[in-house]
């Protein structure tokens, strides 16, 4: 319940307590989650600032100290594990108007937290620069939300994960301490709240890097089967000379999901959704002859302005289209080891065939090209869910359960105290987005 001395002091703020907004400000898309769903149904807020300057949070980061008031951040509320609804209700904060693009330098840009990943990508490619890499809700994400909650996506078969050094150069935030402040980290201090939920600060500008922005064409090749795509995916991912920014590939059924590209998606065959460099396409052509694949839709740059975009099928997206059709589905994220011959991929597509819905996504870890799978689950019972989970984690694979809203469950399964001490020194009553940091839950007190 709000209390009279926590809204007198957010009296000049833009404070919304319609029960419907709040509810609706409260979420993100963690249905897509059984498990979650379960869980989080019937989690709210009590009510949400929406601030427009950084004085305006520092007020509203006193209010909640001075009230002792739980305080959860939020951008867009695109993200799929709960990282935005409050379990102790209290204040959302939603920063999505706290977006100016302050300046663009060659290779870098300095932005607030609310900006939305298209509209920096609209001012910096006047530059001839785009963001490094950007999730599949790339027109509705917020870079501080994408900073707080992601870890890769479209762009990184190129440059690797959010967590790499080099993907992040500087973050401005405001603390939760007795008189909050604000700070600036720069270099590896990042890494203090880079993919944190927002548990130990709250992010208000980011410095981000750029790449070089290319005109991208749209393209889907189809192949007879799985592994024959696949291994094209991985080809392509180490064809260095080949210019890309997506390699997505998706086995029949999934193909069936996508309604708006069924043309150019033959029955039962497997699709490859790829963006490519326009001036790549004609050696990009050549490796798609030496692997046996059929090029069904090619759009260029100017003409992927139109329409769908090839990226809204990719990444979770996927996971969207494949639940508009059947509602029961879940899915799984998979990280495969190193390996050129993809023996554990097709060890798991052929061990759980139609159950567990093979969709891989190429990417860079540690400089090598890896495949993720964000896998569609034909959902029975967490019971059955789990022992998915342990089976693939038992033969190698790698699984960031997307079933849990505890941050180290569905990350590393590791403690990172370096996260843990920061939030001790910059939120010591724990009142940002609580009961999401596992380490934070259970130190022991000094």
């Amino acid at each position: 319940m709000t209390t009279p001395p926590l809204l007198s002091l957010l009296a000049n703020l833009e404070v919304i307590q319609d029960p419907t907004q709040v509810a609706k400000l409260s979420k993100d898309y963690y249905h897509f989650s059984p498990v979650l769903t379960a869980q989080l149904d019937d989690k709210v807020a009590d009510l949400v600032v929406r601030p427009t300057t950084e004085a305006e949070v520092l007020q509203v980061a006193q209010a909640c100290v001075t009230t002792h008031t739980p305080l959860t951040v939020r951008g867009a509320g695109t993200g799929n594990y709960g990282q935005c609804i409050p379990l102790a209700g209290g204040v959302i904060l939603d920063l999505s108007k706290l977006n100016q693009v302050k300046w663009v330098k060659p290779g870098l840009a300095y932005v607030e937290a609310g900006a939305k990943l298209a509209a920096i990508d609209k001012i910096t490619r006047e530059q001839g620069w785009e963001i490094r890499m950007a999730p599949s809700t790339y027109r509705t994400a917020t870079i501080g939300g994408f900073i707080s909650g992601g870890s890769g996506g479209i762009g990184s078969i190129t440059y690797g994960q959010l967590a790499d050094r080099g993907n992040l150069q500087a973050v401005r935030l405001v603390t939760m301490e007795d008189t909050p402040r604000i700070l600036e980290l720069r270099g590896d201090d990042v890494q203090k709240v880079n993919h944190a939920y927002g548990t130990n600060g709250i992010i208000t500008a980011l410095e981000i890097p750029l790449a070089p922005a290319y005109p991208w064409a749209e393209v889907i090749v189809t192949f007879n089967d799985f592994m024959t795509a696949a291994h094209f995916g991985y080809a392509l991912g180490e064809a260095d000379g080949i210019i890309k920014k997506l390699i997505s590939i998706h086995p029949w059924p999934i193909p069936s999901y996508f309604v708006a590209l069924q043309d150019a998606l033959p029955e039962g065959k497997t699709a490859a959704l790829l963006l490519i460099a326009e001036a790549s396409l004609e050696p990009f052509s050549e490796l798609v002859k030496a692997h046996g694949g059929t090029i069904t839709y090619e759009k260029t740059a100017a003409a992927a302005k139109k329409g769908a975009a090839l990226t809204e099928f990719t990444w979770n997206h996927t996971t969207l289209h494949a639940r508009n059709v059947d509602p029961s589905l879940t899915y799984l994220q998979t990280l495969f080891p190193y390996d050129p011959e993809l023996k554990l991929v097709e060890h798991m597509y052929q061990h759980f065939g139609d159950e567990v819905m093979m969709h891989l996504e190429f990417f860079r870890v540690n400089g090598q090209v890896c495949p993720a799978a964000l896998q569609l689950v034909r959902y029975t019972t967490e019971q059955r869910l789990n022992e998915i989970i342990r089976y693939h984690e038992t033969q190698g694979a790698f699984i960031a359960n997307p079933h849990t809203y505890i941050l180290e469950d569905g990350g590393r399964k590791e403690v990172n105290e370096a996260q843990v001490a920061f939030k001790a020194q910059v939120d010591p009553h724990g009142l940002l987005n609580p009961g999401k940091m596992r380490g934070w839950l259970e130190r022991t007190p000094a």
